[in-house]
């Protein structure tokens, strides 16, 4: 899990958009969402409602400041497309679960905030579920959760401060029903 400056979107090439919610008046957030990997589509039909509700909650939750209307990007893409975005933003030649691109954006009064971007890769995300013991639905929530709080300015470089993080996504789970991720669980053998 690992938050970097964001690139401008063309690193990220073109992507199917799924679904762009406009801002609910009450929350003012825009989320996109792009599916890059239809994987997510096969194995969780849900998924992008689920990641758009997890994004939705972390941001009401974190009460950071921000603009009167938000947009974060959501992308549900693979082990290829997050290694290589690992690769050229990090120079790490593998996939992980979870990037984010904070684009440290401070907005302007007529234009919505963009705070960045979630790219999550399909294949590590369900092998990590499944070696823990998580529904994919959940570790999917979590991850998105976690990666929303990078955009927002929270890191885990440091045990302080990877308390205080993983307390507030702790939280932010109990509001979507998500037992908590850190406490450790033994997955029986078959």
């Amino acid at each position: 899990m690992a938050s970097v400056p964001r690139p401008r979107r063309a690193a990220h090439g073109a992507a199917i958009v799924v679904r762009r919610a406009a801002p609910a008046a009450a929350s003012r957030i825009a989320i996109e969402l792009s599916l890059r990997c239809r994987a997510w589509r096969k194995a969780l039909p849900e998924a992008a409602a689920l990641a758009e509700e997890a994004a939705r909650t972390a941001l009401a939750a974190a009460k950071a400041k921000l603009a009167p209307v938000v947009e974060v990007t959501l992308i549900l893409g693979d082990d290829a497309l997050v290694r290589g975005l690992n690769q050229r933003w990090r120079q790490r030649d593998a996939a992980t679960n979870v990037l984010s691109f904070a684009t440290g954006e401070i907005a302007a009064p007529d234009r919505p905030q963009l705070l960045g971007d979630v790219v999550l890769a399909y294949e590590t995300v369900a092998r990590e579920a499944a070696a823990q013991g998580k529904t994919l639905a959940d570790h999917l929530r979590h991850l998105v959760v976690h990666g929303v709080l990078h955009l927002l300015g929270w890191d885990h470089e440091e045990d302080a401060e990877a308390s205080r993080m993983e307390a507030l996504e702790r939280r932010i789970l109990r509001r979507l029903g998500i037992a908590d991720p850190y406490c450790v669980r033994e997955v029986a053998d078959g």
